[in-house]
């Protein structure tokens, strides 16, 4: 009546194969099964304390290993074996022990996965419970059973860890002495294994959500080609710092890194060499930092460091001299050997002072002015003025603050002739009388306006400002071809309306076009060059001439006054500096040959004596400005020059600004 009440009532249970299996045996040869109802309470009481353990699994974060272990030793007390184990089995893997409750089991779990022959591998491959009640007598197993039998093993039950239609391993139970498990026990032991199996599947799954969660929150925080933090995780050790900074009363430094020319590379060597190049400039950046400093890529070339916990100023300036040399050598990428070379803004912050991302402001300001000033000195690092090194964060709208309430001035500087130093024409350059902070550098004022639509505004004022002095001043003062040159940042140039912009500035004032000269830098053209060709060639349709000025700062060469169209070349005042008994004098007299042969004028920079002046005369430059004739000096003043008169003769001290 017991076989016949199993066979008709448990195809519907979650154990059904095992009972049928069971049964079908039972068929076929002579089985006894003992049902102690008293026995099946206690199993059931015992199976349900582990389940609740395991429901309890679900909500924790306990590794899977933990769990495990932690299942197998429950089994062993409840149910009658010496010893139960876990091996995970895959077809690309074998074998691959997981837990064991003691010794024992750990030695047969282990030499079925070292011989791959055993019930845990007949209950993987065919789904199915297997039982082994004598050892001795079963010969499926061998290789094992023998191996096994030796070391004390009397009985195994195995059990399939399965998942969906298929399995991923076995639970096996170890008895040392011979003799079956009830139908109560097997079924309760198949309830373990299912038990273990949701376990491994469930902690399997919450492993999977966390990897993928820290490589999601990874991702985020980190540039995805070069590995570096990016600017959101820049921000908050920012954050970190200013705390740490607070307690420990130590200086911080940051270091903003732009890579010169680095367009050139993508454009001359593909983006996949440009890319190759920003991950090896990014290793060689982290080859140098101390365990407490971080290095982000926060955009395209662009790199910062956060250096914490420094004793004085003098050690962040070593650290920025640690970054200059990490461009010394050659990067070897793709098979190319690659000199590069960058600029480097410093900013500081003392003890007391807010770290902060006015930090990454301030160094970026004082890369700028690098890269503006001296740009093309390979490895160059600068910090802001020390008057300025507390710029307030919302600097920017101060400036346009500052344009609205008629804040801004443009002062001119004269250019003379250097055959007679008559003057020929003068430089538009702005200024600010800050109420608090008093004379705020131009460049600066430039930077900060050149990362914003500001620059737009502000360089608009100062061409109709420009144009209008020379209206004010009137032909007889300004006669043609006297010339009125003003800078030109890459965002003005390249934005969409500039060429509109200048014909607007000259047909209001009514200047004619050929008097005003527009000053730019090489180093901006290469930015965007095809649309800042076009542009140039507009503007020189107009009658506009063009000025290429700081020549010889570093990035020029020869090769840009063929290709540009240029009508003027202005030569930085850092050769001009050493041009007597210097070897600049070979550079300046190069570029001046070779300029004159093309048509151009040649306009000398940054003359400051006698000798200079005489200097660049015997060279055959054109043009000269300089302090040795006249500072800048304001609009209504020109007026006072006597303008037929040589400079610095004509423009008397009194007006000198």
């Amino acid at each position: 009546r017991c076989r016949h009440y199993l066979e008709t009532t448990c195809y519907t249970c979650d154990s059904s194969s095992f009972i049928v299996q069971t049964l079908r045996k039972a068929h076929t040869k002579e089985f006894y099964m003992t049902f102690d109802t008293a026995r099946a309470d206690d199993l059931n009481k015992r199976l349900a304390v582990v389940l609740r353990d395991f429901a309890r699994t679900l909500t924790t974060a306990f590794p899977m290993q933990g769990i495990v272990d932690h299942l197998v030793a429950q089994i062993v007390d409840v149910l009658p074996v010496s010893g139960a184990g876990v091996t995970l089995i895959s077809h690309d893997l074998g074998p691959n022990y997981v837990s064991a409750s003691n010794d024992a089991a750990l030695g047969f779990e282990q030499l079925q996965s070292e011989y791959g022959d055993g019930p845990c591998i007949l209950a993987y491959e065919s789904g199915e419970s297997v039982a082994v009640p004598d050892l001795n007598v079963d010969d499926r197993f061998p290789v094992f059973g023998p191996a096994a039998r030796a070391k004390g093993l009397g009985a195994v039950f195995t059990f399939p860890l399965r998942r969906g239609d298929g399995c991923i391993g076995a639970l096996d139970l170890y008895r040392e002495t011979t003799g079956s498990l009830s139908l109560h026990e097997m079924i309760t032991a198949e309830t373990m294994a299912d038990v273990v199996s949701a376990c491994l599947i469930n902690a399997e799954a919450r492993e999977q959500a966390d990897a993928a969660s820290a490589r999601y929150l990874y991702d985020a925080l980190h540039d995805p080609l070069t590995g570096l933090p990016n600017r959101t995780l820049l921000i908050d050790r920012l954050d970190e710092a200013n705390l740490r900074a607070k307690r420990s009363r130590r200086y911080t430094s940051v270091y903003f890194v732009d890579l010169d020319r680095f367009k050139l590379v993508n454009d001359h060597h593909g983006h996949h060499v440009g890319d190759a190049l920003l991950i090896a400039v990014a290793r060689r950046f982290e080859n140098m930092l101390r365990a407490e400093d971080t290095a982000a890529r926060i955009s395209g070339d662009e790199f910062v460091f956060l250096c914490e916990a420094l004793v004085d100023e003098a050690e962040a300036d070593l650290i920025g001299k640690r970054i200059e040399k990490a461009f010394e050598q050659p990067f070897v990428v793709e098979g190319l050997r690659l000199s590069v070379s960058a600029s480097i803004g410093m900013a500081v912050a003392g003890p007391g002072e807010a770290v902060s991302n006015d930090l990454i402001v301030r160094s970026d300001t004082a890369m700028y002015l690098i890269k503006r000033h001296r740009g093309g000195r390979r490895h160059v690092v600068g910090k802001i003025d020390s008057g300025l090194n507390s710029l307030p964060q919302n600097f920017k709208q101060e400036i346009g603050d500052a344009l609205e309430k008629g804040e801004l001035a443009v002062a001119y500087q004269p250019i003379v002739r250097t055959s007679d130093s008559v003057i020929s024409g003068v430089e538009a350059l702005l200024r600010w009388e800050h109420p608090i902070r008093g004379q705020v550098p131009p460049l600066l004022i430039v930077g900060t306006a050149e990362r914003s639509k500001l620059i737009n505004l502000i360089g608009e004022w100062v061409l109709e400002q420009s144009c209008a002095a020379l209206v004010a001043w009137g032909p007889d003062a300004c006669p043609v071809p006297f010339t009125m040159s003003v800078n030109v940042s890459a965002r003005q140039l390249v934005s969409g309306d500039f060429f509109r912009t200048v014909e607007r500035a000259v047909e209001r004032a009514g200047v004619d076009p050929t008097q005003l000269v527009l000053e730019m830098t090489e180093n901006l053209l290469i930015e965007d060059s095809d649309r800042a060709l076009k542009v140039l060639h507009d503007l020189r349709r107009l009658g506009v001439r063009i000025s290429l000025d700081d020549f010889g700062t570093g990035y020029s060469s020869l090769s840009y006054l063929t290709r540009l169209p240029i009508d003027i070349v202005k030569i930085d005042q850092s050769l001009v500096t050493r041009v007597t008994g210097g070897p600049e004098a070979v550079v300046v007299s190069a570029v001046t040959n070779v300029a004159l042969e093309l048509g151009m004028v040649v306009v000398a920079e940054g003359i400051e004596n006698k000798e200079q002046c005489d200097e660049i005369a015997r060279i055959g430059c054109d043009y000269a400005q300089g302090f040795y004739f006249a500072e800048p000096t304001a609009a209504a003043e020109i007026k006072e020059i006597d303008w037929a008169s040589p400079l610095p003769n004509g423009l008397p001290a009194a007006v000198v600004t």
